[in-house]
């Protein structure tokens, strides 16, 4: 199975990333987490929640009580679940950087997530909210309702490419000219739920993440919401425009969980994302992986980036600085690579000390200036699902 912008018709309408947020461990804004990433701070810590886990964890995690106050400058906390309160604080913080409205018929929302109200499954918050909150489009409805949309909202769960699908999902309306702007918003929380699953696969890290790394062991789980704004009209007196040149989706159906060994399903998606954009490997500039720093997905994404002649490019991973934030990582890191152009700046890759790939990647170990304007971010996920998306500075 394969998903793609389709750039082939040369009236097809553009399409810009006009505004965006980002809340995770290192801040409720994009400025304040783009701030700690230049110093290179990690928002994976050591934690003792017994809510999620009975033993101690490293991982990501939104505070609380700063989500709250900064929600309640919007509406009542107690009102809405955690995730809800996510996806509400950021899509709102992007919206109030346009013109763009919610309301508007022109205008519609997709949110990404891979559990939604998860936490909704103790019997607790059951009683404050109810059983069919942790349906995935009741979750979505409350969320609609505070903005008063116009249009029904999509929900895109589709593993760990939820993020990035939903963002070439919302392209490719704004191209053939479904609606005229598109809020994409991506969020995921970390529960007991989640923690113990990945437990059972024994792909949880006992220390913070180490993407690419020869002695990498596992993941750290991180919670998040990233909301990015498409839109057919460039952002008003914005210095740098982003375009959204091209994006594919594939499935290699290797296994329920585990990679493909051969990397030919990430291979496809990049390899028609790039063709979508009019864009060759030596034309990239910057590549954001996905990097879970699990043995078997470094490799995989090793392999299929030397298959598209990119191992030359400086390739990041975003794990080490939040977690794994499953359906947000999509918008998360596509969030961070964007303003990773628009300052000519690579971000350094934390959590390497020696690689332990079998091809030389060009994985970015300090952070420095280097002239940007086009990036590749990519992902993959459980079931086999990779993604890729291309985007241009202008």
């Amino acid at each position: 199975m394969e998903t793609n912008l389709d750039n082939s018709n040369i009236n097809m309408t553009d399409v810009f990333v006009v505004a965006d947020n980002l809340i995770t461990s290192l801040g409720l804004t994009t400025k304040e987490n783009i701030d700690k990433i230049k110093q290179e701070v990690s928002g994976v810590s050591r934690h003792e929640e017994q809510s999620i886990s009975p033993t101690p964890f490293f991982g990501s995690l939104v505070d609380t009580a700063s989500l709250k106050n900064q929600f309640a400058n919007i509406g009542n906390p107690d009102q809405y679940t955690r995730l809800e309160q996510l996806f509400i604080l950021s899509i709102h913080q992007a919206l109030d950087q346009s013109s763009i409205k919610l309301s508007q018929p022109n205008t519609l929302l997709i949110l990404s997530t891979t559990k939604g109200n998860i936490d909704l499954l103790e019997e607790t918050l059951q009683e404050k909210f109810g059983k069919k909150r942790v349906f995935l489009g009741e979750m979505a409805s409350q969320i609609a309702a505070f903005f008063g949309c116009n249009r029904p909202p999509v929900i895109v769960s589709n593993a760990c490419i939820s993020g990035v699908l939903a963002q070439i999902m919302g392209a490719r309306m704004i191209q053939n000219q479904q609606v005229d702007h598109v809020v994409v918003a991506g969020a995921d929380i970390t529960s007991e739920f989640t923690v113990s699953g990945f437990q059972c696969l024994k792909a949880i890290s006992e220390d913070r993440c180490k993407p690419y790394d020869e002695n990498r062991s596992g993941i750290n789980l991180g919670e998040a919401c990233g909301t990015l704004i498409l839109s057919k009209n460039p952002a008003a007196n914005n210095k740098h425009q982003i375009k959204i040149l091209g994006g594919a989706t594939s499935n290699d159906a290797n296994h329920i969980s585990g990679p493909s060994r051969t990397g030919e399903g990430l291979y496809i998606a990049i390899e028609k994302a790039l063709k979508q954009a009019n864009k060759s490997a030596d034309q990239i500039d910057y590549l954001s992986a996905h990097g879970t720093a699990t043995l078997y997905n470094d490799e995989m994404e090793c392999k299929a980036f030397a298959h598209t002649n990119l191992l030359k490019v400086p390739v990041n991973s975003y794990k080490g600085y939040f977690g794994h934030t499953l359906g947000a990582a999509g918008t998360v890191e596509s969030i961070v690579a964007i303003n990773s152009l628009k300052e000519n700046l690579l971000f350094k890759s934390l959590g390497l000390d020696s690689l332990g790939v079998s091809q030389p990647m060009n994985v970015i170990t300090k952070t420095e200036k280097q002239p940007l304007s086009t990036c590749l971010k990519t992902a993959s996920g459980f079931g086999g699902c990779n993604a890729a998306i291309v985007f241009e500075k202008k």
